[in-house]
């Protein structure tokens, strides 16, 4: 009898809201709560805890409608091998609407990442706080969140937004290392457009306002975008392959790839001399690093800096670089934000660090300066020199003014930094420096003559202050490299930086300007 009982029960529990409204959430090309765990673990390695919880409220008629696990399937399992914890929000049970059991079930699950040392995945798929339970459900927000904080840089925490996630509920994926959305079926907005046309008169859609392309390229909000439920899980599978268990072990290492024999001969060509000149960054990522392996963050925000994740010689690092091809590769708001933040991460994971300048500077301009381009450049400078993973650091052309300094230089904590013969280390560009530097020489020559002066002092310039060996020459940079010879310097340079330890004065915490 008690085995039948409980044979019942356990079927109970994964009905969600019932036959028509499963049905209708598949109609939409969605899957179920269960089928996204199962679709994300390895085959057979889910286990699930609290199947059989249910809400306690009794208001608004929630008394007489208990379903088994309260909208919210929860557990552990594999992904390639390696032990993760996950939740997946149903929205067939009340919408996926958090109330308390609900949110208690997040919390226990977040508390065994915890203790275990193990990533957290939430799969988020809610309507926000469920109306009936009131300020409780609020609480449970507040629990989730604490507890969000109290994992951050201990664990990895990862949201995957495969519905709406509305008002509070945004908050727990934003303080969660990395946000994946769905075009076209994720949406995240403090506000829906009905109370914005109510209160402002803008009128906006859903999609609009808060979908996945929005905030992939507008707010900065998400980190990678998916066309599907089954191609964001299977991206969240790949970005846990770079990422260690927790903060006390090292990424997991897989077997090196090495670039075509021509690659390291084809550098010198993929970065053109001159230093106006713009190129595709990635085609020198490709060339360095172990090909294919890049999984680059926020590709389409912020995208004059190239962050992501990628391996060489099989060890997974953190790339940061600067991209030509987009605003001349200068630091804006916007690029040094996204470079601080993902710095942090690697810091806090044990992440490998590889930079790679070619910098002119700041972007100048009111906008910026009214936006406060000054704090938030700080950011990055904050987030190089607070890390103390090992830092390599590649000048392959310019690296003008602060963005030199910023962009993990020697003076700031790099541990190997290298330049290639053509790299620009100054102030400035040689056009601004002689502007200044000789603008009585210029201004006293004959007009007819000012052009071939400004150029041969151009020239001059050049020649003398802009190149790397000054700098060398003071140990700011440790080696002026063939373009050849990178990968295997950085590769030589990694491995003895494996064991590298640094000590810091005791603090409880820096304050970084936010």
């Amino acid at each position: 009898m008690a085995f039948e009982r409980w044979r019942l029960l356990k079927e109970k529990s994964r009905e969600g809201g019932g036959a028509e409204r499963v049905r209708k959430h598949q109609a939409d090309g969605r899957l179920t709560a269960r089928e996204r765990l199962e679709a994300f673990f390895d085959a057979g390695s889910f286990v699930e805890l609290d199947p059989f919880v249910v809400h306690r409220s009794e208001r608004f008629g929630m008394g007489e409608r208990r379903v088994l696990g309260d909208g919210v399937v929860t557990g552990w399992g594999d992904v390639e091998g390696r032990p993760v914890c996950a939740f997946a929000q149903d929205a067939t049970v009340f919408g996926g609407s958090l109330g308390e059991a609900h949110a208690e079930k997040i919390v226990k699950v977040m508390d065994l990442a915890a203790k275990a040392g193990v990533p957290l995945v939430g799969l988020n798929d809610s309507g926000g706080a469920r109306i009936q339970e009131g300020v409780i459900g609020l609480g449970g927000y507040g629990n989730v969140f604490f507890r969000n904080v109290a994992l951050s840089g201990v664990v990895p925490q990862l949201s995957v937004i495969l519905g709406p996630c509305a008002g509070g509920a945004v908050y727990s994926p934003a303080m969660t290392d990395f946000i994946l959305m769905v075009r076209g079926q994720s949406q995240m907005f403090i506000t829906g457009p009905d109370v914005i046309r109510a209160v402002t008169g803008e009128e906006v859609t859903q999609e609009a306002l808060g979908g996945a392309d929005t905030h992939a390229g507008t707010s900065g909000v998400s980190h990678f975008t998916a066309g599907s439920d089954a191609e964001a899980l299977e991206l969240t599978r790949h970005l846990l392959g770079y990422l260690p268990l927790n903060n006390l072990e090292d990424p997991p290492r897989a077997v090196a790839v090495e670039p075509a024999a021509s690659a390291s001969s084809e550098l010198a060509k993929v970065v053109p001399e001159s230093s106006d000149a713009a190129y595709d960054v990635h085609e020198v990522i490709e060339r360095l690093l172990d090909p294919g392996s890049l999984l680059e963050v926020q590709p389409t925000w912020g995208s004059n800096l190239v962050v992501g994740f990628a391996r060489l010689d099989g060890q997974p690092v953190g790339v940061v670089a600067n991209q030509p091809k987009v605003l001349a590769g200068t630091l804006d708001i916007t690029a040094s934000t996204k470079g601080a933040r993902f710095v942090r991460f690697c810091d806090a994971f044990n992440l490998p660090l590889v930079t790679l300048v070619d910098v002119p500077g700041f972007l100048p301009g009111t906008a910026q300066e009214f936006g406060g381009i000054i704090r938030h450049g700080a950011k990055l400078l904050y987030a190089f020199a607070e890390a103390t993973v090992p830092k390599v650091t590649v000048i392959l052309r310019k690296a003008y003014g602060g963005a030199y300094d910023v962009m993990c230089s020697k003076h700031i904590g790099g541990d190997l930094n290298l330049a290639w013969p053509m790299a620009e280390i100054a102030v400035m560009g040689a056009d601004g420096a002689v502007n200044i530097l000789f603008h009585r020489e210029i201004s006293q020559a004959p007009e007819s003559e000012r052009a071939a002066v400004r150029a041969r002092l151009t020239r001059e310039y050049r020649a003398e202050f802009l190149n790397p060996y000054l700098a060398a020459e003071r140990g700011y940079l440790d080696d002026v490299i063939d373009p050849a010879d990178t990968r295997a310097r950085l590769v030589a340079g990694l491995r003895l930086l494996r064991s590298k330890r640094e000590d810091r004065p005791p603090k409880k915490h820096g304050n970084i300007p936010l």
